[in-house]
C-alpha cells in the first residue's frame, strides 16, 4: 500500500539513493584493499586472537561465518564470527574489519554505554519492525487512531536503533585503528586504506539512520493527512 503512494518515494527516494551509493562504497573499498597484503602477514583469525589475548579477554571465541561482509560480534555467545575472506585473509580490508569486531569485544568488556543501550532495545526494535507498518496500515484501514500511533510508536523504536548504532559502530572503527597502529600490526602508510574500509562500512549505518527517519516523517505526514 505505501509503495505505490508517490510522496512515499518523495521521502524515502532520497535515502534510497544515499543506501545505495554508501553499499557501493563498502564494496569499492573492501574489493580494492581485499586484494592488498598486510605487511603484518596475520590472518583476520591471527590477529584478532592476538588482540584479545593482549586485551586479557580469554573467553570470548573467534569463528569463521558463511558469507561475505557478514562479520560481527555476538555478546551473548561471547563469540566473534568472521567471514572466511576475513578469517583466512591477509589483507588490510580483513586485518581492519578483525579489529572492528575486536572493538565491539572491548566495549562489551568495559561496558561502553551505547552498546548496552543498543542491545537493551533489540528485543523492541525486532518486535516493533515486525508490526509497526503493519498496525499503521490497518489503523488507516480501519481509521482507528490508536492503531496507527501504535504503528508509529514502534517504529519510532527502530529510529532509535539505528541512532543508537552510530556511536557503537565509530568508536568501535576508532578503537581498531588504534589497536592496529599501537600494536605495530600496521604501517603508518597501511593506516589511510585501513581507515578508508572502516568509513565505508560506516557510511552504511548513517544510510540505515537516514532511511529510517525518512521512513518515520512519511507516517507522521499519512498520520496527518487521514
Amino acid at each position: 500500500m505505501l509503495m505505490f503512494d508517490p510522496v512515499y518515494f518523495m521521502f524515502v527516494g532520497p535515502a534510497l539513493l544515499l543506501a545505495l551509493w554508501a553499499q557501493a562504497r563498502v564494496q569499492s573499498a573492501y574489493g580494492r584493499w581485499s586484494q592488498a597484503l598486510a605487511s603484518s602477514g596475520l590472518t583476520g583469525a591471527e590477529l584478532a586472537r592476538q588482540l584479545l589475548a593482549r586485551a586479557g579477554v580469554g573467553q570470548v571465541r573467534v569463528e569463521a561465518v558463511g558469507g561475505q561482509l557478514t562479520d560481527h560480534y555476538d555478546p551473548r555467545d561471547k563469540v566473534v564470527r568472521l567471514s572466511a575472506p576475513v578469517y583466512n585473509g591477509r589483507s588490510l580490508a580483513a586485518l581492519g574489519i578483525a579489529a572492528h569486531e575486536i572493538g565491539h569485544v572491548l566495549q562489551d568488556a568495559e561496558g561502553y554505554t551505547w552498546l548496552g543501550v543498543r542491545n537493551a532495545i533489540i528485543p523492541v526494535t525486532r518486535f516493533g519492525s515486525q508490526l509497526a507498518i503493519p498496525l499503521f496500515i490497518l489503523g488507516l484501514i480501519l481509521q482507528v487512531a490508536s492503531l496507527q500511533n501504535l504503528g508509529i510508536l514502534l517504529f519510532l523504536f527502530a529510529v532509535i536503533f539505528q541512532l543508537v548504532t552510530l556511536p557503537v559502530e565509530f568508536n568501535a572503527s576508532s578503537r581498531a585503528i588504534a589497536l592496529l597502529e599501537g600494536g605495530g600490526y600496521i604501517t603508518r602508510q597501511e593506516v589511510g586504506p585501513v581507515r578508508e574500509v572502516l568509513n565505508a562500512a560506516a557510511l552504511t549505518y548513517v544510510a540505515a539512520l537516514v532511511m529510517a527517519v525518512m521512513q518515520l516523517l512519511y507516517l507522521l505526514s499519512m498520520r496527518q493527512r487521514d
